[in-house]
């Protein structure tokens, strides 16, 4: 058995996989939230007996965090841990760009994907919205933009007359009341955000992308751009899976 984990910066998802690497069950929970009474709880619920576990790798945007997971699994269930970038992973991927400088979410997402033939740019709405770029098996770098929700809230937050607002599809680009409004300017607008940067990441590299979405607004967007957008909300623990069998 295996425990993987993907440590973002709001949330934390943890997973217990079997030997024929599918996933038995899994726990999440708020990174900021973070503690050891916490980890103790959901530990509890994800595995009864941790002598069955061979292997423990993390991605993790949140050093503090997986530091605190890391001494947690080491000082009360006696199992030593991995981080993705702890291991050699130049056998899996060529780092085009500063290495030290991308997350390992993006690492460990575009690892899961290469096959040596297809280029692709993943798109992971998470608490920023990245894009990836990936030509066979190298990583050339990558785009960060405004997060959609840490975006929605600082506009409600400033806004005194601006109220929460759910996001969700909307047809009419004019809105005919506030809520429509911010939906409208939402919607359409990261709609554009993603067509656009697409479409110039083609023009630069003079390649074709096959483009992968995830994350919590993935489903949102995956029928909504000019550009065909494929959804995969298990990419990043595929690439852990994959990731872990550098581990000895």
């Amino acid at each position: 058995m295996y425990i993987f984990g993907d440590i973002g910066n709001s949330e934390t998802k943890i997973f217990l996989v079997n030997s024929n690497y599918n996933i038995v069950k899994n726990i999440s929970f708020s990174t900021k939230k973070l503690n050891n009474n916490i980890l103790k709880s959901k530990f509890n619920l994800l595995v009864k007996d941790f002598t069955k576990i061979q292997k423990i790798l993390f991605c993790s945007v949140v050093p503090n965090s997986y530091n605190t997971i890391k001494k947690f699994l080491l000082k009360n269930k006696k199992k030593k841990c991995f981080e993705v970038k702890d291991l050699k992973l130049k056998s899996l991927i060529n780092v085009n760009v500063n290495y030290k400088q991308v997350g390992s979410d993006r690492l460990t997402n575009a690892i899961s994907l290469l096959n040596n033939k297809d280029n692709f740019i993943i798109i992971d709405f998470g608490t920023a919205t990245t894009f990836d770029v990936v030509s066979k098996n190298n990583y050339r770098g990558g785009i960060i933009a405004p997060g959609i929700q840490i975006s929605l809230n600082t506009l409600t937050d400033k806004a005194t007359l601006i109220p929460r607002v759910q996001l969700k599809k909307i047809y009419n680009v004019i809105g005919n009341d506030t809520i429509s409004a911010v939906r409208s300017g939402f919607f359409w607008g990261y709609s554009g955000l993603i067509d656009n940067i697409i479409n110039l990441i083609k023009k630069e590299t003079r390649k074709s992308f096959k483009v992968i979405i995830t994350g919590g607004f993935s489903e949102l967007f995956k029928n909504s751009t000019k550009n065909k957008l494929t959804q995969d909300n298990y990419i990043t623990i595929k690439g852990l899976i994959k990731i872990s069998k550098l581990i000895n």
